[in-house]
């Protein structure tokens, strides 16, 4: 049974936000906290060995990459300098990933990132609201070992600007919602990325909801009545899928 860590990037900028994203991937996976390397890439670069060297990739079990206050379709005008930075470094990372179909996760921010890399269109088509929305495994969703255990419909949260709203034909769609047609895919055997949130609970939602409240994910107004329900909703089931992960790829 392997020991290595996993490899979390974050690309969140908030310092309260990052640090809660580390804790939702902890508790939801299941990991202890020796076993979670975490690069915060708007801030630091990734360990040389993976970024300059391919080989590198196999001194971790798989990398997870968490949400984003990025979205990879904007106009490469608005984004900032350090946004530039994060998908060169990432696209780059996932040269290696998918080459050599290197486990791999993406919640959010990795539906645009992995997404983009292997051709899908994603844009603000299918943006969702922050809150809950209810996800429906497809057929393959059903046989794949990263749903293993979830009901063929479950609640998630969600909350996002752009989506993906053309997979390209050697993906396989795992997941969608009425509102949002691809809320999860595989690429290859190992590559994945979800729309919604595995790693987040009703405390890390109600977090980000004040932290993100001028955004523009929600009307500011709406913030009270979103913080109650991140409390109340019954999300059970998400968490499963990182579960899945590490016992897929870490033991």
């Amino acid at each position: 049974m392997t020991t290595k860590p996993f490899l979390l990037i974050s690309t969140r900028e908030d310092d309260d936000a990052a640090a809660d994203e580390v804790r939702g991937f902890l508790e939801l996976s299941g990991l202890e906290p020796g076993r979670l390397a975490v690069v915060r890439l708007g801030l630091e670069p990734l360990p040389d060995a993976v970024a300059g060297d391919a080989p590198g990739l196999a001194d971790y079990a798989g990398i997870m990459v968490g949400g984003s206050p990025f979205n990879s379709s904007d106009p490469d005008g608005l984004k900032s300098a350090t946004q530039r930075r994060v998908e060169a470094t990432l696209s780059r990372l996932l040269d290696s990933v998918a080459e050599r179909d290197f486990p791999f996760l993406g919640a959010c921010y990795g539906v645009g990132t992995l997404g983009t890399h292997q051709g899908a269109v994603v844009d603000r088509t299918y943006g969702e609201p922050v809150g809950t929305t209810e996800v429906e495994l497809t057929a393959a969703g059903l046989e794949d070992p990263l749903t293993e255990g979830l009901p063929r419909r479950f609640t998630a949260f969600v909350g996002h600007k752009e989506a993906v709203a053309a997979l390209p034909g050697h993906a396989v769609l795992l997941a969608g919602s009425a509102a949002c047609p691809v809320q999860m895919f595989r690429f290859g055997s190992n590559l994945y990325a979800t729309q919604f949130h595995p790693e987040l609970d009703g405390a890390g939602l109600a977090l980000r909801i004040a932290i993100y409240k001028d955004a523009g994910y929600f009307p500011p107004e709406e913030a009270e009545e979103l913080t109650r329900l991140a409390h109340t909703a019954e999300v059970p089931w998400p968490g499963l899928v990182l579960r899945n992960f590490v016992a897929r790829y870490g033991g």
